[in-house]
């Protein structure tokens, strides 16, 4: 029995893992990379702290609005730039904050 589950977990990790690893490589095709990583500030903030600040929170749609608008103040003096659909996308976009979001 305790091999089952291992081998369901094992299972559910694979699937899983992909997600990330696209998730990672639409950011990086899409310009986010530039300016931010998962877990250092660089020019803007490092994900895992975005994800902190809004853990529990129905966040993505906004997220995902300010990302595609740009702006200054939340994280510092630094404007980000809007990010226009030839940039990224609506369906990458709401994918990349998702994954952002969950730390």
């Amino acid at each position: 029995m305790k091999l089952h589950k291992l081998l369901m977990l094992a299972g559910a990790a694979l699937l899983l893992a992909p997600s990330a690893y696209a998730s990672e490589a639409i950011a990086q095709k899409s310009g986010c990379l530039a300016c931010h990583t998962r877990d250092k500030k660089i020019v803007g903030p490092a994900y895992k702290d975005v994800a902190a600040k809004y853990r529990g929170q129905d966040v993505a749609a906004k997220l995902a609005e300010k990302v595609r608008k740009g702006g200054v103040g939340v994280w510092g003096p630094i404007p980000m730039p809007p990010n226009t659909p030839e940039k990224i996308n609506d369906a990458d976009l709401r994918t990349v904050v998702e994954w952002v979001l969950k730390g």
